[in-house]
């Protein structure tokens, strides 16, 4: 059988104030991850990234939170959807880190925006956009969990709730706070009955309030609550909520048995009466220092002293602290990006404001997320009593539409439509490996479709304009590479510096360093700051030790644009290089024979093979080279496959070998050539549910089978050397599924399937497949070390926004 370990998994964070939360007991931080929710452990010290993806929702992962309900009770995560449920996933008791599903929460009519629980007790508030919070109870018997609704409160003045805060009162009073679309906060509190009533409403904030959070003020019993509140006016609000002990007739109230006449003359005091007593709520305190919206608060007490964590769309993550003499709050530490480099623009690397700041379970790390969906990290040095950033995590946050290998397999470059490529590759340090993301390439202002690798030192990517565009490595990165990776170049040292993207631009410009640049520090007389900023930034990269953080991704490993590839009068749908490197051939998107072509242009000269080659009616879906780049092969929406053939005279000129109308009864949206010792096999997989395999040696280009599948396949790929004698396909449908099967070298029959089970692999379309180019020496003696016989390493980009890279082995 097919066996397979998922050796490298990379999901961008989904933007939303509620959608992670970090586990006190764990240390697992749980994010949600377009429809997934990914985990991760930020502080584990192999750097492993994200371990898996909770699938089961079937809309965007707007919200996330552990429970323990109870001692003795299974532990919990709750995750909300905008498919409008809460899902519950339970811990396996036998695999810390492994969480399965366990029941669903069903009942809003709108999306989920925010959920909370009260440690030991069995309580779960949730709030959505059907303007309804809801009160949920749980109770887990017989290893199965019931859970019952046990009441609704509709807002009122009508509001959609963000942020829900539970807290605890005295003799287990029950207190809610909740806000949202309005600038108030709604006070709710249990009375005789147990169902939560509205009993005050705080104001002072001038916009949305999107955090709530709250703790006690000290560990002392009779302790007061305070209660901060984080909105788009850009403040924090603090606000204090303690016991009345007595009463007085009046204006006034009595707090603690003293008159509070600060309240009488300044600030209104609110009461709220429980089942157990009266509580008063009265501002506290105004924090003024972000300079834009703000997203989470959360409370802290680290060794024994009272913090609190702010993240904000000014892209600073703030600490605030009480002053001891004064009580004022201050903020103490301010991590992020420094004020000289705000205002940017996406397309010079802003990382556009944090989204989410959560404290460790220790306090010493806080993590944030910011808008390219990467995770950072910092942890407390305390004996140089400062934050040093360490190393997080990255990835897509929105659909990987394609994958390419380095020739060699030294690294992988994925594109998507969140308007980036990404380079991956293996970092080996201190004889661990782990996978990180090394570069951004290119950071455009379209939705990205395709990519294919030229040659050792370039790319070429097509977008959702009607152009290609072509990309050096730079020194930075190569050296980087060569470090860290183990990635040799033999001609570095012409390559450009770095590069930049001019503001308002989509070209990657290269830079070249001024010979006094790169001169002793002290001859330098270069006078342009910005040049000289960027160059030091970028050539800093080259000494780093570990991989690129966010900052140096998003702005110093650009790749520069070395030309463009113009002629398609559409939308760039698909490109494929021959294995050379000579020669790159491009289709767009068409409704015509006009339009449905491909062209081929030459990497050296850049010079467009007349006339393009026609043959499809419709969008060219696929394109792929064979292995001695004799022929090319095209599938398109018009459910044909085409063969071109390089004539022999001239190595430059293409001629229609084959095609076969009708191949499949619905579009074909991928295919591969087998390995050139098999002859002219190749295999195509359409919307009609079915891989084929087809010989074109044999007259009237013999089909040697038909598969019948689960789902429309939307992506195949054929392993490039033979294992024991049997051929290995690759098959992944748009439900997911990806499957491996081993067919027989002479007959091309399937000899065995199997179907990768993991939670990780997702319910949503599976966009690209690539078998990594045949593994190192290294890579074979561990895989016959610990898994078998080795077969390869199999890259997957997913609609959900993940890649992944499984290493996979036979094994019995």
């Amino acid at each position: 059988m097919v066996d397979f370990r998922t050796e490298y998994l990379a999901a961008g964070g989904n933007r939303h104030p509620a959608a992670a939360d970090w586990d006190a007991i764990t240390g697992l931080l749980a994010y949600g991850s377009d429809i997934n929710v990914a985990l991760w452990k930020p502080l584990e010290s192999g750097y492993e990234g994200v371990s898996a993806l909770l699938c089961g929702h079937s809309d965007i992962v707007n919200v996330v939170k552990f429970f323990y309900p109870a001692t003795g009770w299974p532990h919990l995560l709750l995750s909300g959807s905008a498919d409008q449920t809460i899902k519950l996933w339970q811990n396996d008791p036998s695999a810390r880190h492994v969480y399965k599903p366990a029941s669903v929460l069903e009942g809003h009519s709108a999306s989920i925006n925010c959920l909370d629980v009260v440690p030991g007790r069995q309580v779960v508030a949730s709030g959505a956009a059907d303007a309804t919070i809801k009160i949920w109870h749980l109770r887990f018997r017989d290893d199965h969990w019931n859970t019952c609704l046990v009441q609704t409160i509709q807002t009122s003045p009508k509001f959609l709730p963000l942020t829900l805060c539970f807290s605890l009162a005295k003799e287990d009073d029950l207190l809610l706070a909740a806000a949202g679309t309005k600038g108030d906060i709604y006070l709710y509190a249990s009375k005789s009955s147990g169902d939560l009533t509205h009993q005050a409403t705080l104001t002072g904030h001038e916009g949305w309030i999107r955090s709530l959070a709250i703790t006690t003020e000290n560990a002392q019993p009779n302790s007061d609550l305070l209660l901060a509140s984080a909105s788009q006016d850009k403040y924090i609000r603090l606000w204090r909520c303690g016991h009345i002990h007595h009463s007085v007739s009046g204006e006034g109230q009595k707090l603690n048995g003293k008159i509070d006449f600060d309240s009488l003359l300044s600030n209104k005091t609110h009461r709220v009466q429980t089942r157990s007593g009266s509580y008063f709520l009265t501002f506290e305190a105004l924090l003024l220092g972000h300079d834009d919206w703000i997203y989470t608060v959360s409370w802290k007490r680290v060794a024994g002293k009272l913090r609190l964590l702010s993240a904000s769309a000014d892209s600073s993550l703030s600490m605030w602290d009480s002053e001891a003499a004064s009580g004022l709050w201050i903020c103490t530490t301010r991590l992020g990006e420094i004020s000289a480099q705000k205002g940017s623009t996406t397309a010079t690397g802003s990382t556009g404001g944090f989204w989410i700041g959560l404290w460790s379970p220790n306090g010493q790390s806080v993590a944030c997320l910011g808008r390219t969906g990467s995770w950072r990290l910092w942890t407390h040095d305390s004996g140089q009593d400062r934050w040093l950033q360490c190393v997080g995590i990255s990835g897509h946050t929105k659909s990987v539409m394609n994958i390419a290998w380095a020739r060699d397999g030294s690294y992988l470059l994925s594109t998507g439509s969140d308007q980036t490529t990404r380079l991956h590759a293996k970092w080996v340090s201190n004889g661990a490996a782990s996978w990180h993301e090394f570069a951004r390439p290119q950071i455009h202002g379209y939705d990205l479709n395709c990519i294919d690798v030229i040659g050792e030192l370039r790319f070429v990517s097509g977008a959702d304009e009607k152009l290609l565009r072509v990309f050096d490595e730079p020194k930075g990165t190569a050296e980087l590479l060569s470090r860290l990776c183990g990635v040799e170049r033999a001609s570095q040292d012409c390559l450009p510096e770095a590069a930049n993207i001019p503001v308002l631009g989509l070209s990657n410009k290269a830079l070249e360093a001024p010979a006094e640049f790169l001169s002793d520090p002290g001859d330098r007389t270069v006078t342009d700051d910005s040049l000289q900023s960027t160059m030091s930034d970028d050539m800093g990269i080259r000494k780093l030790n570990y991989p690129p953080m966010e900052d140096d991704l998003a702005r110093h490993t650009l790749w520069p644009e070395s030309e463009k590839l113009y002629g398609h009068g559409y939308e760039i749908s698909a490109v494929a290089v021959s294995h050379n490197g000579l020669l790159v051939a491009t289709a767009c998107k068409a409704s015509s024979l006009d339009h449905a072509v491909i062209r081929i242009f030459e990497s050296i000269g850049w010079r467009e093979l007349r006339p393009p080659l026609a043959a499809h009616s419709l969008t060219v879906t696929s394109l792929r080279f064979s292995d001695d780049d004799r022929y090319l092969l095209s599938t398109g929406r018009d459910r044909q496959w085409s063969i071109f053939e390089r004539g022999t005279a001239d190595s430059h000129v293409f001629l229609l070998k084959a095609k076969y109308p009708r191949a499949h009864s619905r579009m074909i949206l991928s295919a591969c050539w087998a390995p050139i010792e098999l002859g002219e096999i190749f295999v195509t997989g359409g919307r009609d549910k079915t891989y084929k395999m087809w010989n074109s040696q044999k007259t009237g280009n013999e089909l040697v089978d038909t598969i019948n599948l689960s789902g429309p396949v939307t992506a195949v790929d054929i392993l490039r050397h033979l294992v024991q004698a049997m051929l290995v396909l690759a098959v992944a449908t748009e439900t997911g599924e990806v499957s491996i099967h081993l067919l027989e070298k002479e007959t091309l029959k399937i000899k065995s399937s199997h179907r990768l089970e993991d939670q990780s692999l997702s319910t949503k379309a599976v966009m690209q497949l690539r078998w990594r180019p045949l593994p190192t020496d290294e890579d074979k003696r561990w895989d016959r070390n610990q898994m078998g016989e080795p077969v390869g390493q199999l890259a997957i980009g997913n609609d959900d926004s993940s890649l992944k890279i499984l290493r996979c082995s036979l094994t019995g």
